[in-house]
């Protein structure tokens, strides 16, 4: 298992990179914060994003995607991270992950759309206000040759923009997926103000009617799918969350480089100096984390869950140390809306707490170690 870059995702890496500085600085995010689109985020991007094959990324070259692989993916987030580019990625990443393990033929035909970028497919899965995605009181019973789904679905991802939905419920035969237009009758959607200004909604659904056909899968086999998707989801996290922190990372040492006290830079200050090189060593430490957590998705490693755990766990704590560091060495400016820092340290919160934060990865790594 390499964890090095290929020289194919090194150039991948450099091609997204000048992407984003072009399309995608954090001035863009800014203004798109500032303008209250109900979107939170520009169809602009995400349609530049879809014909550079970003959105298809996971998807087979014969569904209309690239398949470029996970490793791939999380250069892509790691890059995101770096300018906070607000974009429906990751749903499109756990929508295709899900489809192309389980859908049926009519429900894969919708992954070119998703390649393309003109489908936004959202996974409901969380109920809680914490990630807790094996408490699952979202049911849905038989009704006739169909089924009548009732439950609430919470922090939903896209949920406000998504034209599909990917649900997780109960069964008389255990965990379930469906798939189901957002407007269906019962569907009530509740978009969320979050502090990272991403879009994000509460899901009511009330006697929602249906068809056997809207089923992913076999009825109580979608456990092991769900895993494999949130295992794809928190290390494509843990990369954007690598991005976010290497950028603040970067922009303090700059800070320190110009900002001048008693007569010096604050650089030149051995306290600053040795908190830095504490930042640096961790990143450099969580950068091979994250790249063999999707190496193992890639080669299927069965340690893969662990890793993901791992690297989600890592970098959601790395982030958070890197940023309140950031915030700190950046003083009181630091936590006004004059410096990108704070958006940083708002992104990174949610991110970290998104399919669980550290310290549920730490509970779910105690757990998985066992089975490897």
């Amino acid at each position: 298992m390499p964890l090095v870059l290929t020289e194919e995702e090194s150039l991948l890496a450099e091609s997204a990179n000048r992407l984003f500085s072009r399309a995608a600085p954090v001035s863009a995010f800014r203004r798109l914060r500032d303008c209250g689109a109900p979107k939170r985020y520009a169809p602009e991007l995400w349609a530049e994003m879809a014909e550079a094959g970003f959105a298809g990324i996971l998807i087979p070259e014969e569904f209309g995607g690239t398949g470029f692989g996970y490793a791939a993916a999380g250069l892509i987030f790691e890059q995101i991270g770096h300018v906070l580019a607000a974009c429906p990625l990751m749903s499109a990443t756990l929508a295709s992950e899900i489809l192309l393990r389980d859908g049926n033929d009519a429900q894969k035909a919708l992954l070119a759309n998703v390649a393309e970028g003109t489908l936004i497919i959202a996974f409901a899965i969380d109920e809680q206000v914490r990630h807790q995605p094996t408490q699952l009181a979202t049911h849905a019973s038989m009704d006739g040759p169909g089924y009548r789904l009732n439950g609430t679905k919470r922090f939903v991802l896209d949920g406000g923009n998504a034209a599909k939905l990917i649900v997780t419920a109960g069964t008389e035969h255990g965990p379930t997926l469906f798939l189901l237009d957002s407007i269906t009758p019962g569907v009530s959607i509740k978009p969320l103000d979050l502090v990272d200004s991403r879009n994000a909604a509460d899901i009511s659904l009330i006697d929602v009617r249906l068809t056997a056909e809207a089923q992913i899968g076999k009825p109580g086999h979608a456990a092991a799918t769900i895993d494999r998707a949130l295992d794809v989801g928190r290390a494509l996290l843990a990369a954007e969350l690598l991005g976010i922190a290497q950028e603040a990372f970067d922009r303090t040492v700059a800070y320190l480089k110009e900002r001048e006290q008693f007569g010096a830079k604050i650089g030149s200050f051995q306290a600053l100096q040795h908190r830095a090189s504490r930042m640096y060593a961790n990143l450099d430490l969580a950068r091979g984390v994250v790249l063999k957590a999707l190496r193992a998705i890639d080669e299927n490693d069965r340690a893969a869950s662990a890793l993901a755990s791992l690297a989600k766990a890592t970098l959601t704590k790395t982030a958070r140390d890197v940023l309140n560091e950031a915030l700190q060495m950046h003083g009181g400016i630091g936590v006004t809306d004059d410096f990108d820092i704070g958006l940083f340290f708002k992104r990174a919160r949610v991110a970290g707490d998104t399919f669980g934060d550290d310290y549920f990865h730490k509970e779910q790594l105690a757990r998985l170690v066992w089975r490897i």
